[in-house]
């Protein structure tokens, strides 16, 4: 490099919605008591798919196939409580005990 050439600094990478490729949803929105995912929207892959027949796309698939950004991103975050999934795993299904009544039916 010579020394009297001039350096510019390079400006970072655009991705969807015009802002940096690494942004994160808190740079740009007050948030609150967020997962990391949800912080973070270039973690979300999977947005290319295999083109669709126009006449048969719809408006929400085409609005899916758009990658999220941190203008889509939810800013905040309400989890729900495990309480009934948590007992269901320690207790088991409901099985039903009753007598069958029903006939047998031929397999022939």
């Amino acid at each position: 490099m010579e020394a009297n050439e001039i350096q510019t600094p390079q400006a970072p990478e655009l991705g969807p919605g015009g802002v940096p490729k690494d942004a994160k949803t808190s740079d740009y929105y007050r948030t609150k008591e967020m997962p990391a995912r949800f912080n973070n929207p270039n973690w979300f892959e999977g947005y290319v798919g295999k083109p669709q027949h126009p006449m048969y796309k719809t408006t929400s698939a085409e609005y899916g196939s758009r990658a999220p950004t941190v203008h889509t991103m939810p800013t905040c975050f309400h989890a729900k409580s495990q309480q009934f999934s948590e007992k269901l795993g320690v207790c088991g299904m409901y099985r039903n005990h009753s007598l069958n009544t029903g006939l047998d039916q031929s397999r022939v």
